[in-house]
């Protein structure tokens, strides 16, 4: 029983750890974007140094051959969980603040019930359907700068806010297609696969941008801030994710993205990157009582 203790506090504190390195990325990659390095040049950098890392990883791990015929679902994996969602996520970022992309990215488990109602034709219950509703009025009140819809294409904010939450129904149709492939193979035979294929449709985008780098003249804190974001929020993040469903449910992991607007909040404000405002505590609220009623509400 105490091991079984000791192994669901180690759980728990990974968690914390990938909701920190999350919160403090929005931040540090912010701090990068524009005037050091471009965003589909930083997601290059980003996606080839994480497949480098994962497939070095699985090296020294037993091995598991892939059918062909899980290959299409891969690269399907890769074009939603990796290329869309990284680049959506980077452009929107560079154009908004970090604590609007942390609270949009809350919209992430709603998204997910919706991709898994399209795709695998999933019943909706009645409270699911009004979480989905309130989830999507939070998130059109953050686009939307407090409903002013006519600046949803001019302003930058708002376009900026528009493509974080593309990249969470991306990311959200990418946790619904690889479900099957986790639950076949090892965690890291898939990941390397899809940030592969990922990293294939990310180079005809990235390289104009990654050759214009200029690695030479940029800061030494900048360097560590781009090192932080391959190594820490794309690599580590996902490995401690892993460790954590080997004790405690899906459930529990996906309940720890709520902290993560905290974290990026606290960031921010330290920082002097970004402030908080009443559109957006007004649109967190409706994300955060439609994600309630999505996973938590019972009757």
């Amino acid at each position: 029983m105490a091991n079984q203790d000791n192994n669901k506090l180690k759980a728990h504190l990974a968690l914390v750890a990938v909701a920190v390195i999350y919160g403090l990325n929005y931040s540090i990659a912010k701090d990068v974007m524009p005037d050091f390095i471009l965003p589909r040049g930083f997601i290059l950098v980003r996606v080839l140094g994480a497949t480098l890392l994962f497939w070095l990883t699985a090296r020294f791990m037993q091995g598991q051959k892939m059918a062909k015929s899980d290959h299409v679902r891969l690269a399907l994996c890769g074009l939603f969980g990796v290329a869309c969602n990284q680049l959506l996520f980077f452009e929107g970022l560079n154009l908004t603040t970090p604590i609007s992309a942390a609270v949009m990215m809350t919209t992430n488990p709603i998204l997910v019930l919706v991709m898994s109602a399209l795709i695998l034709k999933e019943a909706l219950s009645a409270s699911r359907i009004v979480g989905i509703a309130l989830g999507l009025i939070g998130a059109l009140i953050l686009i939307s700068q407090g409903g002013h819809f006519n600046q949803i294409f001019s302003g930058d904010h708002s376009l900026g806010n528009l493509l974080v939450f593309l990249n969470a129904a991306s990311y959200g149709a990418y946790l619904v297609l690889v479900k099957p492939l986790m639950q076949r193979y090892q965690p890291i035979t898939v990941i390397k696969w899809v940030f592969l294929y990922g990293l294939l449709i990310v180079l005809p985008f990235g390289v104009p941008q990654f050759v214009q780098i200029e690695w030479q003249s940029m800061p030494s804190f900048i360097f560590w801030e781009v090192i932080f974001v391959v190594v820490c929020t794309t690599y580590m993040a996902y490995l401690l994710n892993v460790f954590a469903l080997k004790t405690v449910s899906s459930t529990t992991v996906s309940f720890y993205i709520y902290l993560q607007p905290v974290v990026a909040t606290l960031a921010a404000i330290l920082l002097a990157t970004d402030s908080l405002t009443l559109v957006r505590v007004l649109g967190a609220s409706f994300i955060f009582v439609g994600v309630y009623f999505v996973s938590f509400f019972k009757r």
